[in-house]
C-alpha cells in the first residue's frame, strides 16, 4: 500500500529532524549544508527588499519543517511568526525550539484553516508546495495562503515553474509557470517578482534532458566519493555571483505574490 503523503513525511522527520531530512536528501548532509547557506542569501536579500515594513509585519509560515525559515523570518526583524506543519513530529520540535512562537498542526492542501483568516501581513511557503502532488490540492494550498493575508499582504513561496512539460513522480510534481499563474490569479493573488534560488546547485528540473541526467549523474558521483561538502564549498561562489546576475533560473525560484485588495 503506498504510503501517504502526511505518513511519509511523518515518519521522514521523526526518523531525521534537520536540513537534510526536509532538504534533497541524496546529496547528504554535506552538501545540503551549502544549499541552505544559498537558500539563506536569497531569501534574506529578496525579503530585506520586499515592498513591506517587516518589523510591524506578523508572518503565518507554511510547511516550517525544520524550522529554517522561521529562523530568518526572526532574523529580518518580525513583529511576529506563527508556523505550521503536516506533521505532528515537526509541530513538537519546532514548539520546542521556538517557545515564544505558536505551531499548528496544518495540512495546506485542506480548505480548514488552523487560524483566523484575514490575520497576516505576510504568508511564505517554502519549499513544500511541489510536494502537493494531488491538483486540486496545491490548488487549495494557493487560495489558503490568500485568505490568510490581510488585503495588499504579500504571499512568498518557492516553485520550480516549469516553462517545458510537467513532471511528475509520486512525491513531487514539479509545474508549469503558466498554471501556478492560472491558479495564484483565481486566488486573488497577484505575482510582483521571482527570482532563481538555485542556478547550478540544485536539480536541473528546467533544462533540456540531457543536462537534467548529467547533473544527476555527477552530484551521484560526487556523493558516493564522499566529496559533497569540498563540491558546496567549491560551487557556493559561482553560484552566488550567478545569482546576482540572473532574473531566470533551471531549478528552484522565489516568487513574491500580493494578495489583491477586492474592489
Amino acid at each position: 500500500m503506498e504510503t501517504s503523503t502526511k505518513d511519509f513525511w511523518e515518519n521522514r522527520l521523526a526518523e531525521d529532524w534537520t536540513e537534510t531530512g526536509v532538504g534533497y536528501r541524496a546529496l547528504g548532509a554535506a552538501f545540503n549544508t551549502w544549499m541552505y547557506r544559498v537558500r539563506r542569501a536569497v531569501f534574506l536579500r529578496e525579503m530585506a527588499a520586499a515592498p513591506i515594513d517587516l518589523p510591524t509585519a506578523e508572518v503565518f509560515d507554511i510547511g516550517s519543517g525544520t524550522g529554517f525559515y522561521v529562523d530568518l523570518w526572526r532574523e529580518l526583524g518580525v513583529a511576529g511568526v506563527t508556523g505550521s506543519d503536516i506533521t505532528t513530529a515537526a509541530v513538537n520540535n519546532l514548539r520546542g525550539r521556538f517557545p515564544d512562537s505558536d505551531f499548528h498542526p496544518f495540512d495546506a492542501a485542506s480548505p480548514e484553516l488552523p487560524v483566523p483568516a484575514g490575520a497576516y501581513d505576510i504568508v511564505s511557503a517554502m519549499d513544500m508546495l511541489f510536494h502537493i502532488t494531488d491538483d486540486a490540492g496545491h490548488a487549495q494550498a494557493l487560495r489558503n495562503a490568500a485568505r490568510l493575508l490581510r488585503p495588499g499582504g504579500l504571499f512568498v513561496f518557492s516553485e520550480n515553474f516549469l516553462f517545458g512539460p510537467e513532471q511528475r513522480g509520486p512525491r513531487q510534481v514539479n509545474r508549469s509557470m503558466h498554471t501556478i499563474e492560472r491558479e495564484l490569479a483565481a486566488a486573488g493573488l497577484e505575482p510582483i517578482r521571482h527570482t532563481p534560488m538555485f542556478v547550478l546547485m540544485n536539480a536541473q528540473v528546467d533544462a533540456p534532458w540531457l543536462r537534467r541526467r548529467a547533473w544527476a549523474l555527477v552530484m551521484r558521483t560526487v556523493t558516493a566519493a564522499g566529496l559533497g561538502g569540498l563540491a558546496g564549498r567549491l560551487l557556493y561562489p559561482l553560484e552566488m555571483r550567478l545569482l546576482a546576475s540572473r532574473r531566470e533560473g533551471p531549478s528552484t525560484e522565489l516568487m513574491i505574490c500580493r494578495r489583491i485588495e477586492q474592489q
